[in-house]
């Protein structure tokens, strides 16, 4: 049983989704998230700031270009180095996006400081969405 698995059906509860560290490159772990959720009929958004189009998919460049964002309803997954994650935590914050899920290495202590300071309940620490997401 997964610790977090209460978060992550919680997680799955939205309509629209981001990846934030989509990829074009197949063999990073951006590119096969995003086509997880691609391949599962999910609603999802690739966020890279250097990319016009990933998997066909029409990028934004952070979670402020959401289109159509409802932040109640939209869960992020972040697959960016932990020196960039933070910032990419304090904007979903800062927008009132609660549904966080960092991949496995997107993740560091200052990431859950930051988390337990502003009340976010986030999966961190081990679940990843190509082995624990919760399929259509």
């Amino acid at each position: 049983m997964i610790k977090n698995h209460w978060l992550i059906k919680e997680f799955f509860s939205s309509s629209n989704y981001a990846v934030v560290g989509a990829s074009t490159d197949p063999s990073k772990y951006g590119n096969k998230v995003l086509k997880w959720y691609i391949n599962s009929s999910y609603s999802v958004t690739p966020v890279n700031p250097k990319e016009k189009k990933v998997e066909g998919l029409s990028c934004v460049p952070n979670l402020s270009s959401l289109p159509n964002l409802d932040p109640n309803d939209t869960s992020v997954s972040i697959i960016t180095q932990p020196s960039v994650s933070k910032d990419i935590l304090t904007e979903a914050s800062k927008m009132g996006i609660s549904h966080i899920w960092f991949q496995p290495g997107a993740e560091n202590v200052e990431c859950q400081e930051y988390a337990n300071k502003v009340g976010l309940q986030i999966i961190s620490g081990g679940p990843y969405v190509l082995i624990n997401g919760i399929k259509r």
